[in-house]
Formats: C-alpha cells, structure tokens, sequence
C-alpha cells in the first residue's frame, strides 16, 4: 500500500479502526516520522475517538475511550524490557491495542497481532503487512479491501 500524503494514512487508518474488535493487537514499525502515530490518529477516528492522539514517546501508554476502549503503547524507551511495564492489562485488556515499536518485544507479544511497518518513500510513504495468527488474517484481508477504495 502506498499513500503519498496524510490524508490517505489517516483514512487507511480509520477504515481499520471500524474493522477492529476487542482484542486486537497491531504492532507499528518504522523510523521515526514514518506515520506511526498518523496512521494511529486514523485508527483512533474509525474507533469513534474524537481526542486529539498524541505520541505516548515519553508516557509509554495513552488510553484514550471510543466504540472501545484504545490502549496507544510506544515502547522504544523500555529497551527491550517488556517486563518493566505490565503489558497484560492491554494485551489482554477490554480493548484495543497499538503498539509503536512493537518488535522490540520480541517473545512479549501475543500469538496473534497485525504486524505494520511503514516506510518513507519518495515524497510519500510505503506501508507493509504482516498477519500472524488467524483472526490477524481475517483483519488484514478486509482492511486491504477497504483501503484499496481510498483514493490517493
């Protein structure tokens, strides 16, 4: 998937904010300024959140209550020390969870999460997916349908 303004990121991200359900894990990767916290924004929007989202860099988790409840995790500054905050409570919580910089979990994460991984390219950027697990699947697949009906 490729977008080549904000606009489309954050409407890619509220088409899979209205397909999320409770439970659902995505993991967001990327260099900084790749459009994590953007696409979150849209993520945010499609949960019927109308807060303004905000990075959680320095807070670590930003809980924020919509159609269900978003858990907004950055977990670059736990240093790949997933037991130094309790991830339980939003893992398996009553909501959804987001989780930038999510591969440095490693072992940490659940069976089954939706991987994302953005990328800056040209003026524009580049977004990846990667299922693992089968309701993960399931989300991928009709979010891809409902972003290739967005125009760039």
């Amino acid at each position: 998937m490729k977008s080549q303004n904000e606009v489309t990121l954050i409407a890619w991200g509220e088409k899979l904010g209205g397909l999320l359900e409770v439970g659902d894990v995505l993991v967001l990767s990327g260099d900084l300024g790749a459009g994590k916290t953007t696409l979150t924004k849209g993520i945010a929007r499609g949960l019927g959140i109308n807060q303004m989202i905000k990075s959680p860099t320095y807070t670590i988790v930003r809980e924020y209550e919509g159609r269900l409840p978003l858990y907004h995790l950055d977990v670059y500054r736990i240093e790949g020390d997933p037991d130094s905050i309790d991830l339980d409570a939003f893992l398996f919580g009553d909501g959804v969870t987001v989780i930038e910089w999510g591969e440095l979990m490693g072992d940490a994460l659940p069976n089954d999460y939706l991987h994302l991984t953005l990328y800056h390219e040209d003026q524009g950027r580049r977004l990846e997916l990667a299922a693992l697990g089968s309701r993960s699947q399931k989300l991928m697949e009709a979010w891809k349908d409902a972003a290739a009906r967005i125009g760039d």
